[in-house]
């Protein structure tokens, strides 16, 4: 299972991570966020241990959506060294996702 962020923790799960973080930006009430909720578990299994696979939700936190500029969901940002190095937005086959972890590693 993908980890849990909140705004409280986002800076020192993310931000200050030595590995790369995939952070999935989703809403309970959003249709395609529920397509790719199960993507984003299974790099969370796929990855253990290379890379942390996480979520925000938008709706409880919004100070890091701000940020980043998150304006459509799903929206899913890759950070690597707390620089945000790459955003798909909208659903988007599970391999797009590894690819993008793979050139993190």
């Amino acid at each position: 299972m993908a980890l849990e962020l909140t705004d409280s923790n986002f800076e020192e799960i993310v931000l200050k991570s030595d590995k790369p973080v995939l952070v999935d930006f989703w809403a309970e009430w959003c249709g395609p966020c529920r397509m790719v909720g199960p993507i984003i578990d299974e790099l969370s299994n796929e990855n253990e241990g290379k890379a942390i696979i996480a979520k925000l939700d938008v709706d409880a936190n919004q100070i890091f959506a701000a940020k980043y500029g998150v304006r459509n969901i799903p929206t899913v940002l890759l950070f690597k060294d707390g620089e945000m190095i790459s955003r798909q937005v909208g659903v988007a086959p599970k391999q797009t996702y590894q690819d993008a972890i793979n050139s993190a590693l």
